[in-house]
């Protein structure tokens, strides 16, 4: 199991370049939530665009191509907010399917509430997604939970596994704590929760938060990267942690008490989040993340090991 100790995928921002640029400079534009995939001889890279509260929000999520998994070049698709219906859209999920079609699932906001829920799409290939062929996978509830940010695997023995961001509704100043929930399934479509994999630990830098954000499994092991705030004013700057177990349904946090998190940002507010990973042919590994610029805004990156 790779962990904080031996430091072999964490991220390390000096070493990281830059995939795709944010939309905007300053606070509030963002590019990045990325779900990468390796195919056709390259990584296919799903991302969230977004601009500040008021000029869009999580406005689109594209999807580009890249050879070398670094030049992106203009997005084969995009998928707006106004084609789902939504106010906003977060982090996506793209997974190849075995048979060799796609599948696209979308974090998608209910207008004029704190609610998400996740639909989903299929096609051919990447650049064919149609948002008017969708369905609701992950409704949530929209007085109790909002649901969002899956992250997704299929086993070699056919189970799929899903480690998805819960947050509380009920209480109006409580909808910003997360917790991440885990289930199985059978197709990628119909779920059965089977409780909560991590949540946050009082006193910690993770206390008010926890969104897993990628799984890798070595055998029974199975190690988390995960997304975490102590509080309300760090939503949208959380850094990266690592937590492990022999269960997907049980992780613990890796790191020891007082001693923060694993990866930052060195600029302003310290974001680093959302980090996923694609093993490349040959052995080596990409990673992707977002991470927050000196100006405030947040790009997507990337790091060979």
């Amino acid at each position: 199991m790779k962990n904080c100790d031996n430091d072999v995928l964490l991220p390390r921002p000096g070493h990281a370049v830059l995939a795709i640029v944010p939309p905007g400079s300053g606070s509030g534009y963002w590019a990045g939530g990325p779900s990468a995939v390796v195919a056709d001889n390259g990584v296919y890279l799903a991302y969230r665009l977004r601009r500040p509260l008021g000029a869009g929000r999580g406005y689109a999520v594209a999807i580009a191509f890249a050879r070398d998994g670094v030049s992106f070049g203009a997005p084969v698709a995009v998928i707006t907010k106004e084609e789902m219906g939504t106010e906003s859209l977060e982090r996506p999920e793209l997974v190849r399917l075995p048979d060799g079609r796609w599948r696209l699932y979308l974090s998608c906001a209910t207008t004029g509430t704190k609610h998400w829920r996740v639909e989903v799409t299929e096609a051919d290939s990447p650049a064919e997604f149609d948002a008017r062929r969708r369905e609701v996978v992950l409704p949530g509830d929209v007085t109790k939970r909002a649901v969002k940010d899956p992250v997704i695997q299929r086993r070699d023995d056919g189970r799929w596994h899903m480690w998805a961001t819960i947050h509380p509704l009920a209480d109006p100043l409580e909808t910003d704590q997360m917790t991440t929930e885990y289930a199985t399934s059978q197709d990628g479509l119909d779920w059965t929760w089977q409780g909560t994999a991590l949540s946050g630990r009082p006193g910690e830098w993770d206390s008010r938060g926890t969104r897993v954000a990628a799984v890798r499994f070595d055998g029974h092991s199975v190690t988390a990267y995960y997304d975490g705030r102590a509080s309300a004013a760090e939503n949208y700057e959380e850094r990266t942690g690592v937590a492990a177990g022999s269960d997907p349904v049980a992780l613990i946090a890796m790191s020891a008490p007082g001693a923060g998190p694993a990866a930052s940002s060195p600029y302003r507010g310290g974001g680093l989040r959302y980090l996923d990973f694609v093993d490349l042919p040959g052995g080596r590994t990409r990673l992707y993340y977002e991470m927050t610029q000196p100006d405030g805004s947040h790009a997507l990156v990337t790091e060979l090991r």
